[in-house]
C-alpha cells in the first residue's frame, strides 16, 4: 500500500517510529508517577538521605522500564 504524502512532502510516521514514542509516552508516565509514589513509600517504611535516593532510582528504573516495553509494543500493534 503507497505511502501517503502531504503538500510539503511529509511522509507518514512508521511503526518503529510509533514505538519509539510510546516507549517515550510510557517512560515519561511512569517517571512523574513513581517520583510521587515511590517517595511516598520510602519515606513511609523511614528511609532518609542517600538510602532514600537510592531505593527510589532503582524502584523508577525497573517500573519504567517495564511499562514503555508494554506501551511501545502497545503502540505497535495499534499502528
Amino acid at each position: 500500500m503507497p505511502v501517503a504524502v502531504g503538500p510539503y512532502r511529509q511522509s507518514q510516521p512508521t511503526c518503529f517510529n510509533h514505538m519509539k514514542m510510546g516507549f517515550m509516552m510510557g517512560y515519561a508516565v511512569c517517571m512523574a508517577a513513581e517520583v510521587l509514589l515511590g517517595t511516598f513509600s520510602c519515606l513511609r517504611i523511614g528511609m532518609w538521605g542517600w538510602k532514600l535516593m537510592g531505593s527510589i532510582r532503582k524502584i523508577m528504573m525497573q517500573t519504567d522500564v517495564i511499562f514503555s516495553t508494554f506501551m511501545a509494543i502497545r503502540m505497535g500493534i495499534q499502528y
